[in-house]
């Protein structure tokens, strides 16, 4: 089997076992547990929790210690195993301690699938940056592709979502060990204190105003970043409680509709190098915000037919704006803007912001303004006003964004980058 085919399994499988979940858990645990949207925030803010203590030290690790697709098979395993335990659980409580130990196995995983493909393509002379991301988009296939094994195999609203991604994270985990060796490379002086080798000397960026109100909206948006993965299957599911959309396409397959996003996501990718060089990345992280705006408010008019149908759909397809927009702009600015000496752990610190940080405040936020504000003494949600003070909050970081932050477009510099 060739290398670019052994990675793309890779790829693959690395998001399969994340995205037979991700999506479908909240009709879980709203619909089959009827457990609390305070606890369900919580239990997301675990993805955040992980983001920030995990990915560093399990660098550190592979950069010292462990051959990188060693560690990264380890890793699997122990996540599958993790996640077996979890249909069995029978309190919210519990729930969240079995499932912050399978995301501290999980979340690192992401960010060393990368190392394992570039350590492998550039050591047989691939080029990366041609071969890499033909390689990364079947991760995101295989997110879809699970996302529709869960929904057409009646498991959305089972814990077999679970046994699912189980027993692929470990099939995953054991494919890792056949691939071909990724020794540590010791880039880290053997000198450097801990600050620096888990990246927090990148906090004195803190200290320049730009970069520190760049970090200070990127853990803003990332509050908002999981909000659909967390309430979208959830939200289409719920039609089913109305008697003439009970056995509408949008209730029976409401995950097919929400994996639009990650299909949209995928094209959108390829959109980015044209909006950079003619718009400037403060543009684009504009356009990505309002995209969040209008991700909201068109779940917030949507329905099961006709026009709400195709609001649902907007919504699904403007995601990938949202989403691809703001990540992969808001990398480049950090890779523009930061001295070579930090840039690595600058990168960290903006993904430590937004899906660590950011993601953290908006878990446990939403899910107590929800079942504090916006559910009804029967447990059901009130999703258009949910959805409306999602994209109100989304509206005022845009404008406040675009009075606030300046930066001047200098399109050879995006032009070198995007290349």
């Amino acid at each position: 089997m060739n290398l670019k085919l052994r990675l793309t399994i890779l790829s693959f499988l690395q998001f399969f076992v994340w995205g037979a979940w991700l999506i479908t858990i909240g009709v879980y645990w709203f619909g089959t547990k009827h457990w609390s949207g305070e606890e369900f925030g919580k239990v997301f803010a675990t993805l955040g929790i992980a983001s920030i203590i995990m990915p560093a030290l399990t660098g550190i690790i592979a950069d010292r210690w462990m051959n990188a697709e060693k560690l990264f098979g380890i890793l699997h395993i122990l996540y599958g195993i993790t996640l077996f335990f979890l249909p069995s659980i029978s309190t919210p409580q519990n729930f969240f301690w079995i499932m912050l130990i399978a995301m501290m196995f999980y979340m690192p995983t992401i960010s060393l699938s990368n190392s394992i493909a570039y350590y492998i393509l550039k050591n047989n002379n691939y080029d990366v940056v041609k071969v890499f991301p033909p390689i990364r988009v079947w991760g995101t296939i295989g997110f879809i592709a699970a996302m529709w094994i869960t929904n057409l195999t009646g498991n959305k609203d089972s814990g077999n979502q679970f046994y699912i991604a189980a027993t692929f994270a470990i099939i995953l985990g054991v494919y890792a060990f056949t691939l071909p060796k990724c020794p540590p490379q010791n880039l880290i002086s053997e000198n450097a204190t801990w600050s620096e080798k888990l990246g927090f000397n990148a906090f004195s960026l803190f200290k320049d105003y730009k970069m520190a109100l760049f970090f200070l909206f990127s853990m803003f948006l990332g509050a908002a970043l999981q909000l659909t993965n967390m309430y979208g299957d959830t939200f289409l599911s719920d039609f089913g409680k109305i008697p003439e959309y009970a056995d509408s396409f949008v209730v029976k397959r409401s995950t097919l509709i929400m994996s639009i996003s990650q299909i949209s996501e995928t094209l959108f990718i390829l959109a980015i190098p044209f909006f950079l060089k003619k718009y400037g990345i403060k543009n684009v992280m504009l356009l990505s915000m309002f995209a969040w705006v209008l991700r909201f408010a068109f779940f917030a008019y949507g329905g099961p037919q006709g026009a709400g149908l195709g609001l649902i759909i907007l919504s699904c397809v403007v995601y990938g704006m949202a989403f691809d927009f703001f990540n992969i702009s808001g990398s480049l600015f950090v890779e523009t803007t930061t001295d070579y000496k930090i840039r690595s752990s600058a990168q960290g610190l903006f993904m430590m912001m937004t899906n660590g940080v950011g993601a953290i405040i908006g878990s446990l936020a939403s899910g107590w303004m929800i079942q504090k504000y916006f559910t009804l003494e029967n447990g059901d949600k009130m999703w258009h006003e949910i959805w409306l003070s999602f994209a109100a909050y989304a509206l005022i970081i845009t404008i406040l964004f675009a009075f606030m932050f300046k930066h001047k477009h200098d399109p050879e510099v995006v032009a070198d980058l995007t290349h």
